[in-house]
């Protein structure tokens, strides 16, 4: 159990690194909402396949009963993930974009406080300081200490971004929870499968609407719709089978690793130097991720 769900969880966080990246790129000729939907909707089909292909190779016999609190788990997670990515695109335009992503990894600590406060989640002396070790280092890598030009637009937007995000993973969880008569892997399939579902339908249906242009602006961008639609789907299955796993907050915490995943990107494909408060901030995350393991 151990290994696996640390192996989802650093496949959700450098699948996550690519799709912010693919996503960064879609920002400049799409509209928010249009790079939102990319999110999700090749991700339809895609869970589908997976679906019906884990039902092929680890059959069950057991049948699915989705309860009612199972769906509005589903439809709140889903409304939040939009909101959530739509914020974080909005990040992508403000001048301070490191500082407001920095504040947007609040993820973890957010999901924590949270879980304790409403779900009687219980965390470890040793989960709550890889927790907060976490939130410092992400704070370090995103140069959050350089204060220069920073805007209170910034701050609602990116923590605001962190707490849909939180939401999110906690009604995941939550949702997978209520599919206890299915084995771990197959309650986080239908839990994915419902979400992107969901967010397909409501985009689709609003877009159509209200703003069809955007919807012919992905059309034109194909290529790179389905980039971030791969890799956010990648990401979402492995968030999701982690998070059906254990809790949130240790999730969330191990995958900060993500920005570790993103710096190297940064260096490889556009040849950046990391500057020295980075390299205590890698370390911290390192540091972080071996606690919330311990814990």
């Amino acid at each position: 159990m151990v290994i696996s769900w640390i192996f989802f969880t650093l496949m959700a966080a450098f699948m996550q690194a690519w799709r912010n990246a693919f996503q960064k790129q879609l920002s400049t000729t799409v509209d928010i909402w249009g790079v939102t939907l990319a999110r999700f909707i090749f991700g339809l089909p895609l869970a589908i396949i997976y679906l019906q292909c884990l039902y092929i190779y680890l059959p069950i016999g057991n049948d699915v009963h989705f309860s009612t609190s199972y769906w509005i788990y589903i439809i709140i997670a889903a409304i939040a993930q939009i909101l959530a990515t739509a914020l974080m695109v909005q990040l992508f335009k403000q001048k301070n974009y490191a500082i407001g992503v920095g504040l947007a990894k609040s993820e973890a600590i957010l999901a924590a406080i949270i879980g304790v406060v409403f779900l009687s989640d219980q965390l470890s002396l040793f989960a709550w300081f890889g927790v907060l070790l976490g939130g410092i280092a992400v704070f370090l890598l995103s140069r959050g200490y350089q204060f220069s030009g920073f805007s209170p637009k910034t701050l609602i937007i990116g923590v605001g971004s962190g707490l849909c995000f939180a939401i999110t993973s906690i009604l995941v969880r939550e949702a997978s929870l209520e599919l206890s008569m299915l084995p771990t892997i197959h309650r986080a399939s239908w839990v994915l499968l419902s979400v992107i579902s969901v967010q397909c339908l409501f985009m689709m249906f609003y877009l159509g609407l209200f703003s069809r242009q955007t919807l012919v602006a992905l059309w034109n961008r194909l290529g790179l719709t389905f980039k971030v639609s791969l890799c956010s789907f990648m990401a979402s299955l492995g968030w999701f089978t982690a998070m059906s796993m254990i809790s949130v907050p240790i999730v969330k915490t191990l995958g900060q690793i993500e920005i570790i995943f993103s710096l190297l990107i940064s260096a490889y494909f556009f040849k950046e130097k990391l500057v020295k408060s980075e390299y205590w901030g890698l370390g911290l995350v390192v540091l972080a991720a071996i606690l919330v393991i311990w814990a």
